[in-house]
């Protein structure tokens, strides 16, 4: 197995397509299905997890539960996964706490309920969540302590319960068609890559969705998107989600999107060599923007971000993404990310290191901040079938809300179970 083909097992990237006479012979031959998306949206997960793993220990102890698991599939269409995730920091120097930790325990399926044995199949997609911390201050918020204008995680807060996926995705045009809508999260489907993912990737924000410079990015939002290929190699993708979504409250969605009518949009277009390899072998560039939040006192703004990855000799995956934006509440006015992952064992280690640039937005941490420059590294290792351990490294120079002090390490250890 190259790097290539370990990409797409890991994103698995599926296309949502547009109805059947706009796409190209080719790519409906290659079954174009339900999402443009990235390694964390409910059915690519849940394909990531089956793969079997060439593992470390050389053991899988869940093999009976996966029995179990194939066989409800069979009978009622219910495929499901679980894990539990902790991710644990220690800081160098910090202006309040040097240690954060947090953990997450995740439930997602899919369960298909209309002509499950047709092609044109019904389905609900969920993800629910609990994100709780084990210390003062979570990972999320752990930026400010060291005075680092960013995120060094994005997604292991002190939430508590939340709906991150609840939506319906119904095919059509026997399969090459789909349509979805409900509660979604933007990050599945803008500016994906496949190191994105916050779970098993890159851990700073700066080297996922937008590098920091896309606003407001809504999860457990109502909304739809759309996309498909334009030709074999052109790609294109739209998006609308409640830019006031409440993740630990999705039924208050209803009221703020059809009260308030504040909203994120997305506009995405890109090339790749073929469809398998979309998040591989690709190059795009996302226009976006978000409204102003009156109950947040956020102000409105756009943007664009730019991404480029290429598979070099089946083992190195490199890459170079920014964005620049017009305020829109994001973390940064301007940012480059450039780096690369690398494998030589698909399945059983990953190597990520990427370099960032940054221009923390005036409006978001206030004005004449010096730019930063943020190193992250880390090196997962698939232990077992469904263990995984994940080191990693911050270098943080010139953290912006800190003016004295030039540089700032951060030491993180994160984990990962799944049944």
């Amino acid at each position: 197995m190259n790097f290539s083909t370990f990409c797409r097992l890991s994103a698995l990237p599926i296309i949502l397509s547009l109805p059947a006479f706009v796409l190209p012979s080719t790519v409906l031959a290659q079954q174009v299905s339900s999402l443009l998306s990235g390694p964390d949206s409910t059915p690519n997960l849940l394909s990531s997890d089956a793969q079997e793993k060439d593992d470390l220990l050389n053991v899988d102890a869940q093999q009976g539960f996966d029995d179990w698991k194939a066989g409800i599939k069979e009978r009622f269409g219910l495929d499901f996964g679980i894990d539990y995730n902790v991710l644990g920091y220690t800081a160098s120097s910090s202006l309040g706490e040097r240690k954060s930790a947090s953990g997450a325990f995740r439930l997602f399926g899919t369960w298909d309920l209309v002509n499950r044995e047709g092609p044109n199949t019904g389905s609900l997609i969920f993800k629910f969540e609990n994100r709780h911390a084990f210390t003062t201050v979570p990972p999320t918020g752990f930026g400010g302590e060291l005075g680092y204008a960013g995120l060094n995680s994005s997604v292991f807060s002190d939430q508590g319960w939340r709906a991150t996926h609840l939506y319906w995705q119904q095919e059509f045009a026997q399969g090459r068609g789909v349509a979805y809508i409900g509660w979604l999260d933007v990050t599945d489907f803008v500016d994906v890559y496949a190191l994105a993912s916050p779970w098993t990737g890159f851990s700073n924000i700066a080297f996922q969705t937008g590098s920091g410079t896309i606003g407001g990015l809504p999860d457990g939002a109502l909304g739809a998107m759309a996309g498909g290929f334009l030709t074999d190699n052109i790609y294109a993708s739209a998006g609308i989600a409640d830019a006031n979504a409440d993740p630990t409250d999705p039924i208050s969605g209803f009221d703020t999107l059809f009260d308030q009518g504040e909203t994120f949009k997305s506009l995405e277009i890109g090339w790749t060599s073929g469809a398998e390899a979309l998040f591989v072998n690709n190059a795009h560039l996302t226009f976006w923007q978000i409204d102003a939040r009156q109950q947040a006192g956020t102000p409105g703004g756009h943007g664009i971000a730019f991404s480029y990855t290429h598979v070099l000799g089946d083992a190195w995956l490199p890459f170079i993404r920014g964005g620049w934006a017009d305020d829109g509440g994001s973390l940064y006015e301007a940012a480059v990310s450039a780096g690369f992952g690398y494998t030589r064992q698909p399945g059983r280690n990953l190597l990520g290191v990427g370099l960032n640039w940054s221009r923390p937005n005036d409006t978001t941490f206030g004005p004449n901040l010096r730019d930063q420059y943020t190193l992250e590294v880390f090196q997962q290792w698939q232990l077992t079938e469904g263990l995984e351990l994940t080191p990693s490294v911050q270098i943080i120079k010139n953290p912006a809300l800190n003016p004295n002090k030039d540089t700032v390490a951060l030491f993180g250890l994160r984990f990962r179970a799944s049944f």
